[in-house]
């Protein structure tokens, strides 16, 4: 992957054994990337992205104007999302080992010892977060390995600042980013299944766009649900 410039744009150009230019613009900073057939030059490219910028910077503008969330200090009373849904956060200091729970749909309720800094309250959130997602990824694993006909060798979970999920062809192994845990369930079986639907087409190209229709026919609506969700700030 190289880069090109057209006028205040830099864009990302990725050749690969391609029919089609693809162009995307992506979360959470509208950063622009072109994926290119093998045949295609720069010039090319760059002729093409000029006939889009309209369209690159509707989708930047968007993405600008989207809610950011504040940076959290884990205290009560902050908003805090769980599975699509937002909650209040309750700190409560207690002697116990740390935990969480969430109470009457309305409050995630942080139990953390006395004298617990920010950190410490956040890696209790995070550590929990893991937990929730680590319930739910093997059970969609399974389902979805037996409707798309592949087979997943390893999974993990990790933080990613510009990706929902990514794919390990080779290994057969997926890694999904621990913020969908607070997205809508709906989401996250949509990035297991993109990222498993790579088992099967390795590039974002009409092959692949016609997996996913049938196999997930509304796979778009999900793409746009995470792309529109508030993005945390890093």
């Amino acid at each position: 992957m190289h880069q090109i410039r057209v006028s205040d744009l830099v864009i990302d150009v990725d050749r690969k054994d391609i029919k089609n230019i693809h162009l995307g613009v992506y979360p959470p900073d509208g950063r622009v990337r072109i994926a290119a057939p093998l045949r295609v030059d720069d010039e090319a490219v760059r002729l093409f992205a000029i006939s889009k910028i309209s369209w690159i910077k509707k989708h930047q503008a968007n993405f600008e104007a989207q809610e950011r969330q504040s940076k959290r200090e884990y205290v009560s009373g902050e908003s805090h999302y769980f599975q699509g849904k937002r909650y209040l956060l309750n700190v409560i200091y207690h002697k116990g080992s740390p935990k969480v729970k969430v109470r009457n749909n309305t409050y995630i309720d942080l139990y953390v010892r006395e004298g617990s800094d920010e950190a410490q309250r956040q890696k209790v959130m995070m550590n929990w977060y893991r937990q929730q997602l680590k319930q739910e990824i093997p059970l969609l694993i399974e389902k979805w390995a037996g409707v798309l006909g592949v087979r997943v060798n390893d999974w993990g979970i990790k933080l990613m600042k510009t990706k929902w999920g990514t794919c390990n062809i080779e290994a057969k192994r997926i890694w999904l980013n621990l913020e969908l845990a607070k997205k809508d369930p709906h989401c996250l079986e949509y990035v297991v299944v993109h990222e498993m639907t790579h088992l099967l087409e390795r590039h974002h190209n009409e092959q692949f766009t016609t997996l996913m229709n049938r196999f997930l026919p509304n796979w778009r609506f999900y793409k746009d649900e995470l792309n529109r969700a508030p993005l945390e700030s890093y």
